[in-house]
């Protein structure tokens, strides 16, 4: 080819739009890729994309959803939030997501209540849930409960020196009260007898430890609400049940003599060995999945046995080394074989049933301080207080989102293979491409 200076001018012009056209090409992708955004998930199945049961639900919330997650400016924490909460936005745009640094902020921590570096802080609707499981199945959870309609009262008896959801002293439920309420229940004390019957829409009736025997009247509105299909939650103390004993009877429920003491949660607490600490769990719906631990003074011991038409699931218990101390739990003390009772010791159970087309959910705990606002705050004992009126509620019926695994993370190869590679990569590749660079430059050499 004649290189003369029209053709190189030619040449010249050609290279230039050439740079000038793919610079344009790079520029509008980069715009495009900064406003629009399109994902593909090609793994095998499908893991990085929500799950039907997920999207169907963002189809029924038709408010904001704001969320606040707080977590410290480290790149993995807030990169697994960011990429959670990406799958929930691209089906709803209007999901919105604040980062707040803890170190930052931390009178923002402690009015929200979170404890957990990368806490969520989720609101819908004026309601508000934490969120510590970063995870598809407990994100969805939290959305079914919050975009439930309708009010749901959490009625508390009064009139016998119970814990008051009202009132501030150390041995009341007043925080508890407030944590449910911004969960988006309400609470009510209600003193029985009279006019003053157990409401309708009642979600869960509350006995909290009282100090005085209730009247023949008072326990026969407790029986007329148990026998209609009503949810209670009942925080029984070492001692006397106040009256209580035929409500007691009806549920098969009876409390052993003496007080539950474990020398393990002793040296964990460095208290007296009658504080109990609960660190496993078992398959109830309440505790399912629960890993922080929870704190009891002075629990007491139960055994069920329970009625026709009534199934019994203990939610809590002791541990083996635990026993029932029937004497005085002060000083030094010891198992005494023959008078105490060896643990595993029920701490905590439930009863279900069947009533006119639902579950009947009772749950009857061992101790009531462990809501109170001394000890609300010790390990996992608001999140076990909130599970406890989700599944009494009729909260718990979680969305099941399959946990889906990947298949192809690992790659198996056999020793000849192993080999096959490195021969290949290390000897062939190079020395292959060496023989072409030669076999070009000797051509080009004899031209």
């Amino acid at each position: 080819m004649l290189i003369n200076r029209k053709s190189r001018f030619q040449l010249r012009m050609a290279s230039t739009s050439f740079v000038v056209l793919l610079l344009t090409i790079v520029g509008l992708l980069m715009w495009l890729s900064r406003d629009y955004h399109l994902q593909f998930d090609w793994t095998r199945n499908h893991r990085n994309t929500l799950s039907e049961a997920s999207r169907t639900l963002l189809g029924t919330l038709d408010k904001p959803v704001q969320i606040t997650a707080y977590a410290r400016d480290t790149e993995g924490v807030r990169q697994n939030i960011t990429e959670l909460v990406a799958r929930y936005q691209k089906y709803k745009q209007d999901i919105a997501l604040e980062y707040v640094n803890p170190d930052i902020d931390p009178a923002r921590v402690r009015a929200a209540g979170v404890r957990l570096d990368g806490e969520l802080v989720i609101e819908y609707s004026g309601r508000k849930e934490n969120l510590s499981q970063l995870t598809e199945e407990a994100f969805t959870n939290t959305l079914v409960r919050l975009g439930r309609g309708g009010e749901r009262w959490v009625i508390f008896v009064s009139g016998h020196g119970e814990r008051s959801p009202d009132r501030q002293a150390n041995f009341d439920l007043s925080s508890w009260a407030a944590q449910l309420a911004k969960r988006g229940l309400k609470t009510r004390s209600l003193a029985l007898g009279g006019q003053n019957a157990i409401p309708q829409n009642t979600s869960v009736l509350v006995i909290a430890s009282p100090r005085v025997k209730f009247l023949s009247g008072e326990i026969k509105q407790i029986e007329q609400y148990l026998a209609r299909g009503g949810n209670l939650l009942w925080l029984v103390e070492p001692g006397s049940l106040q009256g209580l004993e035929r409500v007691a009877e009806s549920l098969g429920v009876e409390l052993q003599p003496g007080t539950v003491v474990d020398p393990t949660s002793q040296s964990l607490t460095g208290s007296a060995a009658n504080m109990i600490v609960v660190a496993r769990y078992g398959t109830h719906p309440a505790v399912q999945g629960f890993e922080l631990m929870t704190l009891f003074p002075e629990i007491a011991g139960l055994s069920v046995q329970p009625p026709k038409d009534w199934e019994q699931q203990v939610i809590l218990d002791s541990a083996p080394s635990a026993w029932l101390e029937t004497g005085t739990a002060t000083g030094t003390i010891r198992f005494d074989q023959g008078q105490d009772t060896r643990g595993p010791i029920n701490l905590a159970v439930s009863l279900t049933r069947k009533q006119e087309g639902r579950e009947q959910r009772v749950a009857v705990i061992g101790d009531g301080d462990f809501l109170s606002n001394t000890f609300l705050g010790n390990g996992g004992n608001l999140e076990f207080g909130m599970n406890l009126v989700n599944w009494l509620g009729n909260d718990d019926a979680y969305i099941n989102v399959p946990t889906r695994t990947a298949p192809d993370m690992n790659l198996t190869l056999s020793r000849t293979a192993q080999i096959a590679i490195v021969f290949g990569f290390i000897v062939l590749l190079p020395v292959g491409l060496l023989a072409s660079g030669v076999t070009i430059w000797w051509r080009r050499r004899k031209r």
